[in-house]
């Protein structure tokens, strides 16, 4: 007997279930109150929520901000048409985990299955935004360090008419108490032009040791903690498996005081920062892709960063800040780069995030 294609027989015990728990893209069905009827394997694993959790609740409620995904439901819902929106930010109110960033289709369907439903396909963006935009700050790290070159010879012609300004007048000065004041001017103003040498001027090799990165980092969190206001509470969250690193320790311990600086202006004299480590496997920095990449984080409960600043927020002289220099994170930036590494950040209210991603061991 020759069995049709399609027919019963042919499928034998063919299970669409199955099937779709085998898929990488997140499905999900759904009922015309846009609660969820179905979740496969991938949606459950990439919201951080399992069907019995959210069976019954309007699916957009299971999302911090859920309004732009209620939104695009409702719109494919009530015109039968398919929508796609691309690299859309979600974050799990079920369950804590960080955003995620999702190509999600929304596909009404009818017929076989009683009642209208849609059909959702979610499919994970967040390595490919990640990547798009870490190239995005390698590029544009060129142009900074330009800017830089030509910001520090403005700064260095002052400070040499500061320093000889200063030794003139303790030629003159009638005692040594006097002269003591002129020699902080003078000291303070080779300090700034030794600054300005060691990050406008050629990029010199760093400095590299094998160091313990919790050291470092505690380092930067006493320094903080002092600095910090009463109403600021600066924590840590270390992971005790991180191995040791090959870096530049006084350029570190810089970079990461100067991100956690600007974390603590963020805050405006009340609020809370945490300092966090983690290990992470198979991570690419640029077009270099490492095993084993060292992950710190600085957090802070602020205000986040205004949206108009989030594509320049690494260039020289770019603030949200009336009195900030707008130098802190292009160094910070350009610091953490001479040691193979990058910066990059996630803001949203309530919930800023700079990254700190440096190399462990060899690139693969």
């Amino acid at each position: 007997m020759r069995v049709e294609p399609g027919s019963p027989s042919a499928l034998g015990h063919f299970d669409p279930a199955g099937l779709f728990d085998s898929l990488a893209t997140g499905i999900i069905v759904l009922d015309a109150q846009l609660c969820a009827i179905y979740a496969n394997v991938a949606a459950q694993d990439l919201l951080a929520f399992s069907l019995n959790q959210v069976r019954g609740r309007p699916f957009p409620d299971l999302l911090h901000e859920g309004g732009a995904l209620r939104t695009l439901l409702c719109r494919a819902r009530d015109s039968g048409e398919g929508i796609a929106d691309h690299e859309l930010s979600v974050r799990s109110a079920v369950t804590p985990r960080e955003p995620r960033v999702l190509d999600v289709t929304v596909t009404p369907v009818e017929g076989q299955i009683t009642g209208d439903h849609l059909l959702l396909e979610l499919a994970d963006a967040t390595q490919r935004q990640r990547i798009t935009r870490e190239n995005d700050l390698i590029a544009r790290l060129d142009g900074s360090r330009l800017m830089i070159r030509q910001l520090a010879h403005e700064i260095k012609n002052p400070l040499g008419g500061l320093r000889g300004a200063a030794q003139l007048l303790e030629r003159e000065l009638p005692g040594t108490e006097l002269r003591e004041y002129t020699r902080v001017i003078i000291g303070e103003a080779d300090r700034l032009a030794a600054l300005v040498d060691s990050i406008a001027g050629p990029a010199r090799a760093p400095d590299k040791a094998s160091l313990n990165v919790h050291e470092i980092c505690e380092h930067v969190f006493r320094l903080l903690r002092a600095e910090a206001p009463a109403d600021v509470r600066v924590e840590r969250d270390y992971d005790p498996s991180l191995p040791a690193a090959m870096l530049d320790r006084n350029q570190m311990i810089q970079a990461l005081l100067n991100v956690g600086r600007n974390a603590l202006q963020a805050l405006s004299g009340h609020g809370r920062i945490v300092l966090r480590t983690r290990a992470c496997s198979n991570v690419s920095i640029g077009p270099r892709r490492h095993r084993l990449a060292a992950s710190i984080q600085v957090q802070d409960d602020g205000p986040g960063v205004p949206p108009a600043l989030r594509t320049s927020l690494f260039y020289p002289l770019v603030t949200g800040r009336s009195d900030g220099t707008g130098l802190g994170l292009a160094v910070a930036q350009e610091l953490v780069s001479r040691n193979g590494g990058l910066i990059e950040f996630d803001s949203e209210p309530g919930r800023t995030v700079f990254t700190v991603l440096l190399p462990l061991g060899e690139a693969s």
